[in-house]
């Protein structure tokens, strides 16, 4: 069988329509990553940008508004913005790596504007910042890891007591989805291991991933991208070495009821210690497709930001501590 192969500036498509994309350099074959997935994916990065930022209910109107309150009181721009400034710091290396895929999504955007749904929402792409990948990175696992789950299983205590929570639970290890496992080479035929990973995604259209061929002189993989991310994260292959991720019952954000109050200068927080302290507070303001924009109060503890909650609530607010990812990061 023969593969019909179309070249494109170093982009190779074969008769799939998948991408290989061959370069001289990692930071060229990164330009070249984010071209072609502007290419094939233009509106799913602007969706996914506009998700990061917290402005997707300014185009898709009030049902996207729950979404960008989240994200802004959850900080995840301002999160994406201080994680690359300290990826530039300690590794410039990998920032300009990334630099150099958010240049080539850029360019990609300015060649293919002609996707029906940029018409159809009134939208034009927007400009891709250097920190763009990583807030897109925050929207999509940001919700994958416990935080829901918990915050559910205190309402039902709450609600029903300790002792119902297992007759509802959906985190534990006979319900949980997404597998992963490796049969070792004595196990197989061909006397090769076998890793599989299985992410037990819902049907998307577009997907999630993107199937894509990266080569350079430093690497050579096969796997599936997240569009909007650099390199291939989840699961890949280079011939000798393979990988792949499961997010089964994954624990990785932690959550801290506050006790919060109005002060003439603004909000304060009670620590650990009794003592009351000033937490960092500001407006933002998100605009909605045909309704009146809506203003959201951003208040920040000593142990993350709120994201559930206020002063005036019953409980105060409910908080993630700096240093836990994806949920706050400072």
């Amino acid at each position: 069988m023969t593969t019909e192969i179309h070249r494109d500036a170093g982009i190779y498509r074969d008769a799939w329509g998948i991408p290989h994309l061959r370069a001289d350099s990692a930071d060229e074959l990164a330009r070249a990553q984010g071209r072609v997935t502007a290419h094939d994916r233009a509106w799913q990065l602007e969706v996914e940008r506009h998700r990061a930022q917290g402005t997707s209910a300014a185009f898709l109107g009030i049902d996207a508004l729950p979404w960008d309150l989240f994200a802004r009181r959850a900080r995840l721009d301002d999160t994406a913005r201080r994680c690359f400034a300290a990826l530039e710091r300690r590794d410039p290396e990998t920032a300009r790596w990334v630099r150099s895929y958010v240049g080539g999504v850029n360019e990609g955007l300015g060649e293919r504007t002609s996707a029906p749904e940029f018409g159809n929402a009134g939208l034009a792409p927007g400009r891709w910042e250097p920190w763009t990948p990583l807030g897109v990175w925050l929207a999509t696992h940001i919700l994958f890891a416990g935080f829901p789950a918990k915050l559910w299983r205190e309402e039902a205590i709450r609600h029903l007591g300790p002792d119902a929570v297992g007759l509802f639970a959906t985190d534990g290890p006979g319900t949980s989805g997404s597998n992963g496992w490796l049969v070792s080479g004595a196990r197989t035929t061909t006397g090769l291991p076998v890793l599989a990973g299985d992410p037990h995604r819902f049907i998307e259209d577009p997907g999630v991933y993107q199937q894509v061929h990266l080569s350079c002189p430093e690497f050579d993989v096969v796997g599936l991208a997240v569009p909007g991310v650099p390199g291939i994260a989840h699961f890949g292959h280079t011939g000798t070495v393979a990988w792949a991720i499961t997010n089964a019952m994954a624990d990785y954000q932690d959550l801290y009821r506050e006790r919060l109050r109005r002060t003439g200068a603004g909000v304060e927080a009670l620590g650990p210690d009794g003592s009351w302290r000033r937490a960092a507070r500001h407006t933002e303001t998100v605009e909605v497709a045909g309704e009146e924009p809506v203003e959201v109060e951003v208040i920040e503890t000593e142990r993350g930001p709120v994201v559930i909650g206020g002063p005036e609530g019953l409980d105060g607010g409910v908080t993630a501590p700096p240093g836990t990812p994806p949920l706050a990061v400072s």
